[in-house]
Protein backbone atom coordinates (compact mmCIF):
# COMPACT_ATOMS: atom_id res chain seq x y z
CA UNK A 1 0.00 0.00 0.00
CA UNK A 2 1.33 2.78 -0.83
CA UNK A 3 2.99 5.22 2.01
CA UNK A 4 2.95 2.24 4.20
CA UNK A 5 6.54 0.59 4.87
CA UNK A 6 6.62 -3.20 6.99
CA UNK A 7 9.61 -4.09 8.74
CA UNK A 8 10.56 -7.43 10.21
CA UNK A 9 12.56 -7.64 13.15
CA UNK A 10 13.53 -10.01 15.92
CA UNK A 11 11.17 -12.08 17.98
CA UNK A 12 11.00 -10.28 21.92
CA UNK A 13 9.28 -9.51 24.42
CA UNK A 14 11.20 -6.47 25.05
CA UNK A 15 10.39 -2.73 24.70
CA UNK A 16 12.53 -0.96 21.44
CA UNK A 17 12.57 2.88 21.43
CA UNK A 18 14.24 3.05 17.69
CA UNK A 19 14.42 0.22 14.57
CA UNK A 20 18.08 -0.26 14.16
CA UNK A 21 19.67 -2.07 11.97
CA UNK A 22 20.49 -4.93 14.67
CA UNK A 23 17.06 -5.16 14.50
CA UNK A 24 16.11 -6.47 11.58
CA UNK A 25 16.35 -9.42 9.45
CA UNK A 26 17.19 -10.86 6.21
CA UNK A 27 14.26 -12.42 3.61
CA UNK A 28 13.11 -15.77 5.32
CA UNK A 29 13.60 -15.38 8.77
CA UNK A 30 10.48 -14.76 10.94
CA UNK A 31 10.64 -12.01 12.94
CA UNK A 32 6.89 -9.67 14.26
CA UNK A 33 6.12 -7.61 11.87
CA UNK A 34 6.44 -2.98 12.31
CA UNK A 35 4.52 -1.10 10.23
CA UNK A 36 5.05 2.75 9.51
CA UNK A 37 2.22 4.94 7.25
CA UNK A 38 0.03 7.81 8.14
CA UNK A 39 -2.57 5.19 9.33
CA UNK A 40 -0.53 4.51 12.00
CA UNK A 41 -0.94 6.17 15.33
CA UNK A 42 1.43 7.92 17.40
CA UNK A 43 0.30 6.74 20.64
CA UNK A 44 -2.30 4.53 22.73
CA UNK A 45 -3.81 7.19 24.69
CA UNK A 46 -3.59 6.45 28.54
CA UNK A 47 -1.31 4.04 28.53
CA UNK A 48 2.40 4.13 28.71
CA UNK A 49 3.07 0.45 28.95
CA UNK A 50 1.57 -0.40 25.93
CA UNK A 51 3.03 2.13 24.20
CA UNK A 52 6.72 1.12 25.13
CA UNK A 53 5.90 -2.37 23.95
CA UNK A 54 4.41 -1.66 20.80
CA UNK A 55 5.58 1.77 19.61
CA UNK A 56 9.24 2.62 18.16
CA UNK A 57 11.07 5.36 15.90
CA UNK A 58 11.98 4.84 12.67
CA UNK A 59 15.25 6.58 11.05
CA UNK A 60 13.27 9.42 9.50
CA UNK A 61 11.25 10.34 12.60
CA UNK A 62 8.24 8.19 12.21
CA UNK A 63 6.30 6.05 14.68
CA UNK A 64 6.81 2.23 14.09
CA UNK A 65 4.07 -0.20 15.60
CA UNK A 66 5.07 -3.54 16.55
CA UNK A 67 2.04 -5.35 15.19
CA UNK A 68 2.40 -9.01 17.51
CA UNK A 69 1.56 -10.60 14.39
CA UNK A 70 4.34 -12.67 13.21
CA UNK A 71 5.95 -13.49 9.42
CA UNK A 72 9.06 -13.50 7.10
CA UNK A 73 9.39 -11.73 3.53
CA UNK A 74 9.86 -14.01 0.89
CA UNK A 75 12.73 -13.26 -2.30
CA UNK A 76 9.65 -11.37 -4.06
CA UNK A 77 9.08 -9.17 -1.29
CA UNK A 78 5.59 -10.40 -0.17
CA UNK A 79 4.84 -11.03 3.79
CA UNK A 80 4.04 -14.59 5.00
CA UNK A 81 1.90 -14.93 8.00
CA UNK A 82 2.90 -16.64 10.56
CA UNK A 83 0.68 -15.82 13.27
CA UNK A 84 0.75 -14.21 16.31
CA UNK A 85 3.81 -13.87 18.40
CA UNK A 86 1.67 -14.69 21.81
CA UNK A 87 0.25 -17.37 19.98
CA UNK A 88 3.71 -19.26 18.98
CA UNK A 89 5.12 -22.80 21.24
CA UNK A 90 8.55 -22.69 22.41
CA UNK A 91 9.66 -26.34 23.32
CA UNK A 92 13.25 -27.57 23.89
CA UNK A 93 13.37 -28.44 20.16
CA UNK A 94 12.51 -24.87 18.80
CA UNK A 95 9.95 -23.04 17.99
CA UNK A 96 6.79 -23.83 16.19
CA UNK A 97 4.25 -20.77 14.30
CA UNK A 98 0.74 -21.21 14.92
CA UNK A 99 -0.14 -20.50 10.90
CA UNK A 100 2.41 -22.23 9.18
CA UNK A 101 1.85 -25.40 12.14
CA UNK A 102 -1.92 -25.41 11.72
CA UNK A 103 -1.75 -25.45 7.65
CA UNK A 104 -0.53 -28.57 7.40
CA UNK A 105 -3.13 -30.42 9.49
CA UNK A 106 -6.07 -28.59 8.17
CA UNK A 107 -5.24 -30.50 4.71
CA UNK A 108 -6.97 -33.71 6.26
CA UNK A 109 -10.07 -34.09 4.32
CA UNK A 110 -11.97 -35.09 8.14
CA UNK A 111 -10.62 -31.29 9.87
CA UNK A 112 -12.19 -28.51 10.15
CA UNK A 113 -9.81 -26.77 11.48
CA UNK A 114 -7.09 -27.16 14.26
CA UNK A 115 -5.38 -24.79 16.72
CA UNK A 116 -1.75 -25.30 17.81
CA UNK A 117 -1.31 -24.29 21.93
CA UNK A 118 1.54 -24.53 24.32
CA UNK A 119 0.78 -26.08 27.66
CA UNK A 120 3.17 -25.07 30.19
CA UNK A 121 5.93 -22.49 30.20
CA UNK A 122 8.35 -21.42 27.48
CA UNK A 123 10.78 -22.64 26.82
CA UNK A 124 9.76 -26.22 27.98
CA UNK A 125 6.25 -26.32 26.36
CA UNK A 126 4.33 -28.62 24.98
CA UNK A 127 3.33 -28.68 21.55
CA UNK A 128 -1.06 -29.66 21.68
CA UNK A 129 -2.67 -30.09 18.71
CA UNK A 130 -6.64 -29.13 19.13
CA UNK A 131 -9.29 -30.42 16.36
CA UNK A 132 -12.36 -29.41 15.12
CA UNK A 133 -13.58 -31.99 12.65
CA UNK A 134 -16.13 -31.94 10.17
CA UNK A 135 -19.22 -32.63 11.06
CA UNK A 136 -20.94 -35.99 10.42
CA UNK A 137 -17.81 -37.55 10.27
CA UNK A 138 -17.94 -40.71 10.02
CA UNK A 139 -14.59 -41.82 11.01
CA UNK A 140 -13.50 -43.20 14.48
CA UNK A 141 -11.43 -40.06 16.21
CA UNK A 142 -8.66 -42.74 17.14
CA UNK A 143 -7.60 -43.39 13.26
CA UNK A 144 -7.84 -39.61 12.44
CA UNK A 145 -5.89 -39.08 15.16
CA UNK A 146 -3.07 -41.57 13.93
CA UNK A 147 -3.14 -40.03 10.93
CA UNK A 148 -2.45 -36.57 11.98
CA UNK A 149 0.35 -38.32 13.82
CA UNK A 150 1.59 -39.70 10.76
CA UNK A 151 1.45 -36.37 9.37
CA UNK A 152 3.36 -34.57 12.33
CA UNK A 153 6.39 -37.62 11.82
CA UNK A 154 6.69 -36.69 8.37
CA UNK A 155 7.70 -32.79 9.18
CA UNK A 156 10.94 -31.79 10.90
CA UNK A 157 9.37 -28.88 12.35
CA UNK A 158 5.84 -30.88 13.54
CA UNK A 159 7.46 -34.30 14.45
CA UNK A 160 7.81 -33.03 18.23
CA UNK A 161 3.79 -32.96 18.24
CA UNK A 162 2.40 -35.91 19.96
CA UNK A 163 -1.14 -34.60 21.93
CA UNK A 164 -3.70 -34.54 19.53
CA UNK A 165 -6.78 -33.49 20.79
CA UNK A 166 -10.44 -33.22 19.25
CA UNK A 167 -13.08 -30.17 20.53
CA UNK A 168 -16.48 -30.07 19.72
CA UNK A 169 -16.08 -26.12 19.11
CA UNK A 170 -12.77 -23.75 19.83
CA UNK A 171 -14.07 -20.79 21.69
CA UNK A 172 -13.69 -17.98 18.83
CA UNK A 173 -14.30 -14.32 19.51
CA UNK A 174 -17.95 -13.81 19.12
CA UNK A 175 -17.06 -11.27 16.38
CA UNK A 176 -15.09 -13.04 13.87
CA UNK A 177 -15.81 -16.84 14.24
CA UNK A 178 -11.67 -16.91 12.75
CA UNK A 179 -10.64 -15.54 16.01
CA UNK A 180 -9.71 -18.77 17.86
CA UNK A 181 -8.52 -17.65 22.22
CA UNK A 182 -6.26 -20.36 22.12
CA UNK A 183 -5.33 -19.04 25.90
CA UNK A 184 -8.77 -20.85 26.53
CA UNK A 185 -7.98 -23.83 24.32
CA UNK A 186 -4.57 -24.07 26.08
CA UNK A 187 -5.72 -24.41 30.05
CA UNK A 188 -8.20 -26.86 28.68
CA UNK A 189 -5.82 -28.92 26.80
CA UNK A 190 -3.45 -28.85 30.17
CA UNK A 191 -6.52 -30.79 31.82
CA UNK A 192 -6.46 -33.36 29.24
CA UNK A 193 -3.15 -34.40 29.40
CA UNK A 194 -1.67 -33.79 32.14
CA UNK A 195 -5.25 -34.28 34.42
Amino acid sequence: IKGVDVHIIRISEEPFDMLTEDLLLRSGETGELVVAGPNVSMEYFGRPQANRLSKLRLRDGRTGHRMGDLGYFDEQGRIWFCGRKSHRVITPRGVLFSVPTEGIFNQHPQVRRTALVGVGQSPDQTPVLCVELVTRERRTKEGIRAELLEIAAQNEGTSQISNVLFHKSFPVDVRHNSKIFREKLALWAAHRIHP
